[in-house]
């Protein structure tokens, strides 16, 4: 129930605002922060939901995410090729989901798919006053 509330609340807040956006064409893929929201009972946190879409052959480069952040992400559309650490690599389809802890690195991220786009939701759970949530590498 709170999954299908959050969701909601979320595709909500995608008619109302995209606070972030940035594209990055060599990449194809989109980064939009949709929801950003003061958690009341844990003082210095927020919730701050991100759709990322990859075009057909899209990828993000390898990054971290702030030390603060836990995040959940749900593949919202097609298939996402993923390596969180030294991990094996998983193509996680549309309905499947996977977590990053506080300081893990993302070596992986893509879209599976050379043909169909593909979407995810990442919802972080953050310092508040953090801005920047994908650190490329270096």
């Amino acid at each position: 129930m709170f999954t299908r509330f959050l969701c909601t609340a979320i595709f909500a807040s995608l008619t109302i605002t995209a606070a972030l956006a940035q594209d990055t064409p060599a990449t194809k893929s989109t980064v939009t922060l949709v929801f950003d929201h003061v958690l009341p009972n844990v003082p210095g946190k927020s919730m701050k939901g991100v759709l990322v879409e990859y075009q057909p052959g899209g990828s993000s480069a390898a990054h971290i995410h702030p030390h603060s952040a836990f995040i959940y992400a749900t593949v919202l559309e097609g298939a996402i090729r993923s390596q969180v650490n030294d991990g094996p690599v998983r193509v996680y389809h549309a309905g499947e989901n996977f977590a990053e802890l506080p300081g893990d690195h993302h070596g992986v991220s893509a879209n599976a798919s050379d043909t169909e786009p593909a979407r995810l939701l990442a919802v972080f759970v953050v310092d508040t006053a953090e801005t920047n949530l994908v650190i490329d590498d270096k």
